[in-house]
């Protein structure tokens, strides 16, 4: 690959993720990045080399960009267009990393961009933020789906290919209308409706708040991605409405069925309906990352006596794999206290529990 300039407009877990995976991968590339105000973390990435040059306006240092990268919130992309329009060469890629993709190659055609405009989403994430946590692994093995339309020329399209190969991701063409529809049923409905069984809870809890004190096991499990951030999200619903609203009433019929399936006491109904749904997520693959981040956790029974935790956690450390997080979970999802230890990649997951079952631990599979 020829020596390419990169520019970046915001550069935080995604786009520090691209670039570190391609600096690892010796890319012959200058990152340019543009930040709003000054950022401690910005300035290691200088330092680190990372980056080459960090720049506080959109000006004429990303004139001489191959391929720019938007990696604002959704909503603000489309705002940098007409400011990069006046900027760019003839020959210059502007690319996205965002989650909604109909409104931001329309508004490129409109512009008149629309050769010029790629959409791409990189389905990876963490439940962590900023250039700070972005490592040189984020996409290995996910998807990153790019999104042109009939006026992108093929070379454009090869090129980002390329690139995105080298990050480690898979590469997956399709078009806008077909990706918002997806990531609408896997992503957009899902973060709401967790947003609604959280809300739904915290509006009925009591004064002593009950229903948190046992929110425990599958409830915390389903609504975790409640958690994440609201002005994204907001931004999110009103780009993609269209689809959501689609997702949003099937939803609500499904529901619907299933309350006239509990008031009629149709047992048959309501048992196919988990049969079904449970024989389909069992066919969803694991091995790929996804727009909802990951967690690596190993679930292993314990006794319940002094030391247990130590023993478990000498035995990872001398093999020199790093613990994020550890606990007991007493709730009914479990017939004996479970240990629950999350680990920081698939890999020390898979070879924490190989371990574990090497030095006699009973792990319990979950799916």
């Amino acid at each position: 690959m020829r020596h390419l300039e990169l520019g970046f407009i915001g550069f935080g877990l995604i786009g520090g993720s691209i670039a570190r995976a391609l600096r690892k991968k010796e890319a012959d590339i200058t990152v340019r990045v543009y930040t709003r105000r000054q950022n401690p973390d910005l300035d290691e990435g200088l330092r680190e080399g990372i980056i080459d040059s960090l720049h506080y306006e959109i000006d004429q240092n990303f004139c001489t960009c191959d391929i720019i990268f938007l990696c604002a919130p959704v909503l603000k992309n489309v705002e940098f267009l007409p400011i990069l329009k006046n900027l760019i060469s003839p020959h210059c890629i502007i690319t996205d990393v965002g989650s909604v993709k109909n409104n931001i190659c329309q508004a490129a055609k409109d512009l008149g961009l629309g050769n010029q405009f790629l959409g791409g989403h990189p389905m990876a994430g963490s439940e962590k933020t900023g250039y700070a946590n972005s490592t040189d692994i984020l996409l290995e093995n996910a998807y990153y789906l790019l999104t042109p339309t009939e006026e992108n020329r093929q070379e454009d399209i090869d090129l980002l290919k390329e690139l995105v190969l080298m990050t480690g991701a898979d590469c997956v063409v399709l078009p806008p209308d077909e990706h918002d529809k997806i990531t609408a049923a896997i992503s957009h409905v899902p973060h709401i409706i967790a947003v609604s069984l959280v809300n739904m809870v915290r509006q009925n809890d009591n004064k002593e708040e009950n229903m948190k004190s046992f929110a425990a096991g599958g409830f915390k499990d389903i609504t975790r991605i409640a958690s994440s951030s609201p002005a994204m999200w907001q931004d999110i619903c009103i780009a993609n409405r269209e689809s959501i609203e689609y997702f949003l009433s099937y939803f609500e019929n499904l529901i619907q069925e299933f309350r006239r399936f509990i008031a009629a006491e149709k047992k048959s109904d309501i048992y196919h309906s988990f049969q079904n749904a449970g024989e389909y997520r069992s066919s969803i693959p694991t091995k790929k990352s996804s727009v909802i981040a990951r967690s690596y956790e190993v679930y292993v029974n314990i006794d319940d006596r002094a030391g247990a935790i130590a023993t478990i956690a000498t035995i990872l450390s001398v093999h020199s794999i790093s613990i994020k997080n550890i606990g007991i979970i007493h709730n009914r999802e479990f017939a004996d206290g479970v240990l629950k230890i999350e680990l920081y990649n698939e890999e020390d997951a898979e070879q924490s529990a190989h371990l574990l079952e090497l030095n006699h631990y009973d792990i319990v599979k979950r799916d």
